[in-house]
């Protein structure tokens, strides 16, 4: 159990800075500064979140479990789903945000970098685990 824990801490961890991050007001957003000078700034920051909490959740579920490629995608179909019900958080439980259909096409593609970060990474067990 400790180890479990152990595993899943950091997806965990990420995934509640995620949800704070997610939920922001609007109005607490800065709307000027260097990183507003960059194109499509947001959507990087949303294929990064996605990337990264999706490959730790991939990771934790490889050292806990028989890890196989059917798990992979499930990790995966739960990033999106969970891009996806953070967009209507956004539209109707935060205020001055909005459901923003190119996010949850920049959450995808996160989650989509991660399956193929992990599918490199654990390439070996995956071919022995190919279900």
């Amino acid at each position: 159990m400790k180890q479990l824990l152990r595993n899943f801490l950091p997806a965990i961890l990420f995934f509640i800075l995620s949800v704070v991050l997610l939920t922001l007001p609007g109005n607490d957003l800065p709307a000027t500064g260097f990183f507003n000078q960059i194109p499509y700034f947001d959507k990087w920051v949303h294929i990064g979140m996605f990337a990264i909490l999706t490959y730790l959740f991939g990771a934790a579920l490889y050292k806990s479990f028989n890890y196989n490629r059917r798990l992979l995608l499930l990790t995966v179909a739960a990033g999106i789903i969970y891009g996806v019900a953070m967009e209507f958080v956004q539209k109707y439980w935060t205020t001055g945000r909005s459901f923003d259909i190119t996010d949850i096409i920049a959450d995808t593609a996160g989650c989509v970098l991660a399956y193929l970060t992990l599918r490199i990474r654990f390439r070996k067990s995956l071919s022995q685990n190919p279900v």
